[in-house]
């Protein structure tokens, strides 16, 4: 399978520890991922403003760079990336009149949109078009006795209308942990906003709400999360360093992006998964879990 590839801007700096261990679990479930050429950034956050035309540019751009490779997918990694890709398309999609406009202020491209790309997250092709079931069939390293609570946060399953996912009630990470022999935890924050980018603004408000989602999936059993958004991750691990300075109980958690586990359980070597990325060092839990061996 080949599929055309949007990386995002974080995937290429901070988180290179999603990007490394992905492309590695793909080529090993024999997927092909495209880099498309002349990507730029997703625009980060989808407008809601109805009238604000010029931050759809970013991402329809996007989309046209798709079209002139003559693709008509496109898969992200980055849930911030999905959500903002996706929301675009669907807005174009569905009024015309905005698709006319953003045409003719993108008049320089050769190739005019007309909503022929479908925007995905990985997970749906690892879910719908691999199997769970056939993922499971290929792993060489079942995650047995790792306990790992899925973390959504809001732009994989908000709106409902873009989501891959059940809202209230979404079972996609439960799943994928099922198949790579993990075992899921449940928590009544799995789909709590991370405070999103009050990180810039106010630290304060992001650290207690990451304290409430971390200490909650604790204290139910978790000795890890997963996530797959580089923003959730930075409020969620690299901020364990506030919590720890602000609330004297929390003992802190590792955080891992769902390819790393992928990657892991594929048998795949360390290295892919960049480990030494990740603000809290998951290596002692998985050391301790026999997953990986000793320095």
């Amino acid at each position: 399978m080949k599929i055309s590839y949007f990386p995002g801007c974080t995937l290429k700096t901070m988180a290179k520890n999603f990007e490394d261990s992905a492309l590695a679990s793909l080529s090993s479930l024999d997927i092909e991922m495209k880099e498309f050429k002349r990507w730029n950034c997703c625009g980060t956050v989808y407008s809601l403003t109805s009238d604000d035309l010029i931050h759809q540019v970013a991402p329809i751009r996007n989309l046209i760079r798709v079209k002139e490779e003559k693709d008509t997918r496109v898969v992200t990694l980055c849930s911030m990336c999905y959500n903002t890709l996706k929301r675009a398309n669907k807005l174009v999609k569905e009024d015309s009149e905005k698709l006319d406009k953003l045409n003719n202020l993108m008049d320089r491209e050769d190739v005019k949109y007309n909503g022929e790309v479908e925007v995905l997250h990985l997970l749906e092709i690892l879910k719908n078009e691999v199997g769970f079931s056939q993922i499971a069939k290929k792993i060489k390293i079942p995650l047995k006795g790792l306990k790992v609570a899925p973390y959504y946060g809001c732009l994989l399953l908000r709106p409902p209308e873009v989501g891959i996912d059940d809202p209230e009630r979404p079972t996609i990470l439960k799943d994928f942990l099922g198949s790579v022999g993990a075992e899921a935890i449940d928590y009544p924050y799995e789909t709590e906003c991370c405070a999103s980018y009050h990180t810039v603004v106010n630290v304060d408000l992001v650290v207690e709400r990451a304290y409430d989602i971390l200490n909650s999936a604790i204290n139910r059993g978790a000795e890890a999360i997963v996530l797959s958004c580089p923003l959730c991750d930075f409020n969620l691990d690299n901020r364990q360093k506030e919590i720890k300075e602000k609330f004297s109980d929390f003992k802190g958690i590792p955080i891992f992006y769902f390819t790393q586990l992928l990657a892991l359980s594929l048998g795949l070597d360390e290295k892919v998964c960049r480990f030494e990325l990740n603000f809290v060092d998951p290596r002692p839990l998985l050391r301790s879990k026999h997953l990986i061996g000793e320095v």
